[in-house]
């Protein structure tokens, strides 16, 4: 990610396609983009083949932009991608809903997914539903009285085994990864939008 010039490097892993954009965030365009699409029957990715993917590209980014790729976001669209719903409750409340007490509960429900879960890295924390008094709201309801509070949460996660060899290859020309994120995730939140697929992932 290079904020003096408002760029954004993404690199996108799909069961049949590497790509990497780079991003103007001001202008919400591609200055940069390469695709190697390839065939997959097992699903896994091919470590060989994007490091070598990589080595094409990202020399010319940065010939391009006369910086260095330090950081990139990766988005990732195949199996190795889960989601898993929680569900966490609070009893015994003796105040009005507030931003502090939805946080709390968010962090509550964050470190059980990490304490269950140890070989999955978060890559999204969606509340699905908030639960009120036995009610279901699908927004938040601030300053309503309540007895109990509680949250549907889905996370959606990668393997901690992929994240590792993903940050392996970006080492070799050194990159780190600063964000995850779910292709089918973003497709899903912008389905029947037209937006260019950088576009929505900045968005």
């Amino acid at each position: 990610m290079t904020k003096e010039l408002d760029l954004d490097t993404y690199l996108i892993i799909t069961n049949c396609k590497f790509v990497i954009c780079l991003f103007h965030t001001k202008n919400f365009k591609s200055i940069y983009l390469q695709e190697f699409e390839f065939k997959n029957k097992t699903g896994s990715i091919d470590f060989n083949s994007l490091s070598k993917f990589l080595e094409n590209n990202i020399f010319k980014i940065e010939k391009l932009t006369s910086k260095f790729i330090n950081n990139i976001i990766v988005v990732i669209d195949n199996e190795e991608i889960k989601g898993l719903n929680i569900g966490i409750k609070k009893k015994n409340y003796i105040e009005n809903l507030n931003s502090k007490n939805l946080e709390s509960l968010i962090v509550e429900a964050k470190d059980l997914f990490e304490e269950t879960y140890q070989d999955q890295k978060i890559m999204h924390i969606i509340i699905q539903n908030y639960l009120i008094n036995g009610k279901t709201y699908y927004e938040f309801q601030k300053n309503l009285q309540t007895n109990d509070f509680g949250l549907e949460i889905k996370f959606i996660s990668v393997s901690n085994k992929l994240s590792y060899h993903l940050e392996k290859v970006l080492e070799k020309y050194q990159i780190k990864i600063s964000k995850y994120i779910s292709g089918i995730y973003v497709e899903n939140y912008f389905q029947g939008k037209r937006n260019e697929f950088p576009v929505m992932v900045y968005e």
